[in-house]
């Protein structure tokens, strides 16, 4: 296993538990203690964990994986949602995609779709997401807009006043939100306040608001809300969601779609 590979599988084991010991993290990954002990000690230089003796820690609740680290968690699933929010945008329309896991696999999966492959143009996506622009630049058919602001390390995100700026000017057919939780009594939300409300406003500008997300999403509260279920009109996860969960979102007036 590459160091890399490792370091990823580290930081998503320590997100799931909160804590790891040396000798745990050594028997899950099926190298030597003073391997791990080296990894946590760069990552920790990293500020990505805090170390303690015999192990390490996150830092705390609030803890946000960069997107840099993250390997394909509930990846299936996220392509399938991607997919059925890609589907729902038609040809000619203009589409904010905001950054995250899911919403990248949603760029993928317009990028590949058969009735997008020519038009003046075929699709506009609007993004502060610069691995979302830097994907999709190389589609001549699709015309970029990509937001200025200040880039996050954790998601490649452009937030603060400079991406305000542009998203103030413009409009869009559909929004499409990644969000870390989502819950019918405190909307949708993400970890970084800043991010929120570049979120926001791009669902302010959009004559339709989708929320891609998987299960693990659903009936979870983060620090920073991005807008209220009201502002959502469709709802995307996959089939693990509860039916009760489901239930819940669709009396708040949403179309769920699970796939």
């Amino acid at each position: 296993m590459s160091r890399d590979a490792r370091w990823k599988a580290l930081l998503e084991l320590l997100v799931e538990r909160g804590r790891l010991d040396v000798e745990e993290a050594a028997g899950e990954l099926g190298v030597s203690a003073a391997t791990i002990r080296r990894d946590f000690d760069r990552l920790a230089e990293q500020q990505m964990l805090v170390r303690t003796r015999g192990g390490a820690v996150v830092h705390g609740v609030s803890y946000e994986l960069p997107l840099r680290y993250k390997t394909a968690r509930h990846a299936s699933e996220k392509q399938r949602i991607a997919k059925a929010v890609a589907d729902l945008v038609a040809p000619g329309e203009a589409v904010g995609l905001t950054g995250g896991t899911t919403t990248t696999e949603v760029a993928r999966a317009l990028a590949v779709r058969g009735d997008l492959a020519s038009g003046s143009p075929a699709l506009t996506v609007v993004t502060n997401a610069l691995n979302i622009a830097n994907e999709l630049a190389v589609r001549p058919q699709f015309k970029i807009v990509l937001t200025g602001g200040v880039a996050r390390a954790q998601s490649y995100e452009l937030v603060g006043p400079l991406a305000d700026a542009v998203l103030g000017q413009i409009t869009v057919d559909v929004a499409v939100l990644g969000v870390v939780a989502f819950d019918v009594t405190h909307g949708a939300a993400a970890h970084d306040e800043a991010e929120a409300a570049v979120n926001r406003l791009l669902c302010e500008r959009a004559e339709r608001v989708v929320v891609a997300a998987d299960s693990s999403k659903l009936g979870q509260r983060a620090f920073a809300r991005i807008c209220a279920v009201e502002a959502v009109d469709t709802l995307v996860t996959d089939a693990a969601a509860g039916a009760e969960t489901v239930r819940r979102f669709e009396e708040a007036g949403l179309r769920v779609l699970t796939v």
